[in-house]
């Protein structure tokens, strides 16, 4: 075969990939999904003690029976929950922009999984709990809008920069589809860096089916700085982890090197501060897409996948 007759295949074979894509998501857009979103964090700034019963027949399930009446009449009076709801409503009095992406979420959950039933959608504050930013049920999603007020927020200058990064509007669908995606993943195993990343490429993988609207920026949290970096550096982090023998390795230190947020990653190179964290997630996510684009398999079935399935039929190749 030819260049130019080998070119030519390759472009067929692209333009029809890109057409039955944008078939499938105009299909995905017309499924219905009915829901409103309840501003709980507006119906508390205007909470008084006269009314707090009817806030909690309305939401039981944000008031626990174990806290008397008079913890939460506090909390109304409190002049720094005046100023945090105050601050949430400055940038979040309309929601209409993540409202419109929460439905895309939706519709993409509603086709790929035939037993999905749409939740009651809350928003809240937690005061500026940014390990709990949402929740997912099967009945109930809560937002935490103090927790995305944007990273120079002057309510998050005592947590690290690294986090508060992400603690921006943009990040909301992203989170959401990430706690679904919790919901759905199952490994055996996950003692191994490599069953780590595995586990958050599927993730990681889940959002790109899910929420194919949002960057992989986005996804991933990563600048566009970072994340070109990563896809930049492919080949030589893949041969770090090969030529250490890290992949199968049991270390538990591994997790805070190349999983858990971090600032960085840590090669313990000249090349660490440059880096962004979490590159074994970045990593793990390119060797499940590999995987999905060489069996064609559907986004519930790569889901429940093993590790070693998953690296062995991907045929991972990192961007040189």
């Amino acid at each position: 075969m030819s260049l130019r007759i080998f070119i030519l295949v390759i472009l067929c074979i692209f333009i029809v990939s890109c057409d039955e894509d944008v078939k499938l998501e105009e299909a995905i857009s017309k499924i219905e999904v009915d829901f409103t979103v309840e501003r709980f964090d507006k119906a508390y700034a205007v909470a008084t003690p006269e009314n707090l019963p009817n806030l909690k027949q309305a939401y039981p399930f944000l008031f626990s029976r174990h806290v008397p009446d008079s913890v939460w009449i506090d909390r109304i009076n409190d002049t720094l929950q005046d100023q945090l709801l105050s601050e949430v409503v400055k940038v979040f009095g309309d929601f209409k922009d993540v409202k419109s992406d929460l439905k895309k979420l939706f519709q993409h959950l509603s086709y790929y999984d035939k037993t999905f039933s749409l939740p009651r959608v809350v928003t809240l504050t937690n005061d500026v709990d940014y390990r709990n930013k949402t929740i997912v049920t099967d009945s109930v999603l809560l937002i935490a809008l103090d927790n995305f007020l944007g990273e120079d927020h002057e309510f998050y200058q005592n947590i690290p920069r690294y986090l508060t990064k992400n603690m921006q509007k943009n990040q909301i669908i992203p989170e959401l589809a990430e706690d679904y995606a919790r919901t759905y993943v199952y490994q055996s195993n996950r003692k191994r860096l490599l069953d780590e990343m595995i586990y958050h490429g599927k993730l990681l993988y889940f959002k790109d089916v899910m929420i194919p609207f949002k960057s992989d920026a986005e996804k991933i949290g990563y600048t566009e700085q970072e994340l070109k970096w990563a896809e930049a550096n492919e080949s030589p982090i893949w041969s770090y982890f090969i030529e250490k023998e890290l992949l199968f390795s049991t270390d538990s230190k591994l997790q805070s090197r190349f999983i858990a947020d971090a600032p960085y990653s840590k090669f313990y190179l000249e090349l660490d501060n440059e880096s962004p964290g979490r590159l074994g997630q970045y990593i793990g996510w390119q060797i499940v897409r590999a995987y999905a684009e060489n069996t064609g398999e559907n986004i519930m079935t790569i889901m429940e996948k093993e590790p070693e399935d998953i690296f062995n039929n991907s045929k991972f190749k990192p961007k040189k």
